[in-house]
């Protein structure tokens, strides 16, 4: 990978910021041509990006309807540059980056709360079906256009991916597939709890499986995939997978997920709040009526 300065050019912006006055945008100036100097003296290439956001510009190169970046000095040659670009641009601003979480439909199994990892794959119920064509309107409004749609390898996922519209356009990814519950892989807490009292899967763990930090380490790299991207995000996925994932997403350890119920077939929402990882929605059901049972 070749190393490179990105120059972010905000002279523009500085006008329409009453907050960033006079002497303070010639210190930024100060610092960032010191720097361009340096690694111009160094010999390392130089990328330099247009950000003008002022109200005369008609289009705004970082904005979440132009979907690029402006090539300028050979940026478009450092094709992972610009990504990084974008999304941390999203990033800091809070715009252009918005992921969504949703939950698969209702199976036989997570309507009788027993644990539904990744070695057993339970088709949905017909309810689970009908839930998972519900998740498609409410996606239809939040992220018409994803950018990209992720989804487990399990069926229960891909089916749900399917009849919510997006089939079309999934990356089946590994990563997405649930917690691998080892030997208690179909039982229900209340069944492990009369072996194990008190027995809790974010702390204690399961006999020849996944452990949370396991977990979270899968969760860490889908993140950061979904910030490569410039643009909304669609994961389709499972409870416990998407509860790690969500608190990882705010930097939370990977057992904070435990704070964060999740039920069959809801739309879940994370995103920033200026430069902080937040979570924007959570559990929205797809379909109104009683939520079943967690599995």
């Amino acid at each position: 990978m070749q190393t490179c300065l990105l120059v972010i050019d905000a002279q523009q912006s500085f006008a329409h910021r009453p907050y960033f006055d006079a002497q303070r945008a010639t210190r930024y100036l100060e610092a960032q041509n010191a720097l361009i100097r340096g690694c111009a003296a160094a010999g390392v290439p130089l990328l330099r990006v247009l950000h003008s956001d002022g109200p005369e510009r008609e289009v705004n190169p970082f904005a979440r309807c132009s979907g690029h970046v402006r090539a300028i000095d050979g940026l478009a040659d450092f094709e992972d540059a610009a990504q990084f670009v974008k999304s941390r641009h999203s990033a800091l601003v809070g715009t252009g980056l918005d992921v969504w979480l949703v939950r698969h439909g209702e199976t036989e199994w997570s309507r009788a709360g027993r644990h539904t990892g990744c070695r057993s794959d339970p088709h949905l119920t017909d309810r689970g079906r009908a839930q998972a064509e519900a998740l498609g309107t409410l996606l239809s409004e939040v992220a018409p256009s994803p950018s990209l749609v992720l989804t487990s390898t399990l069926a229960r996922a891909a089916e749900t991916c399917r009849l919510a519209g997006l089939g079309d356009r999934a990356e089946p990814t590994a990563d997405l597939v649930e917690w691998d519950y080892g030997a208690y892989e179909g039982l229900t807490t209340a069944e492990i709890r009369a072996d194990r009292p008190g027995w809790t899967l974010w702390t204690d763990g399961v006999p020849g499986g996944e452990s949370a930090a396991d977990v979270g380490r899968r969760a860490d790299r889908v993140v950061e995939r979904a910030r490569s991207v410039s643009g909304d995000v669609v994961m389709v996925a499972h409870a416990h997978l998407l509860r790690v994932l969500a608190a990882r997403w705010v930097g939370l350890p990977p057992a904070g997920g435990r704070l964060l119920r999740l039920d069959v077939a809801t739309l879940s929402g994370l995103g920033w709040e200026r430069e902080v990882p937040v979570v924007s929605r959570w559990n929205q059901p797809a379909a109104p009526g009683p939520p079943p049972r967690p599995g």
